[in-house]
């Protein structure tokens, strides 16, 4: 008896949930598309789109500018791989022939 009234009382919710939630998204969607077709929404989007495109070109100019810099701070200039190799390893453990231990071990 308890299972029946839990089952009926959740699906009278849902229902009722179901049509309010409904009409809710409704009014929220009516709200959207007033928004979206009022003409001072779209004058200030196409205001921004053609910001975004006039200041595309200076934008790519001082990404590439930055990221020059930051590979330049990263690898310096005039220094080659083996230059590299020796200044992250000066013992050159990982270029030996055989850096394992030899003989007998303790």
């Amino acid at each position: 008896m308890k299972k029946l009234l839990v089952l009926v009382a959740g699906g009278i919710g849902y229902v009722l949930g179901t049509r309010a939630g409904r009409e809710r998204y409704e009014q929220i969607k009516g709200m959207a598309v007033k928004v979206k077709e009022d003409p001072r929404v779209q004058d200030a989007a196409h205001q921004a789109a053609d910001t975004a495109k006039a200041q595309a070109p200076v934008v790519k100019d001082k990404v590439t500018a930055a990221a020059s810099a930051a590979a330049d701070k990263v690898k310096p200039s005039g220094s080659n791989d083996s230059d590299l190799e020796a200044q992250l390893n000066p013992d050159n453990v990982a270029l030996q022939d055989n850096p394992y231990p030899q003989g007998n071990l303790p």
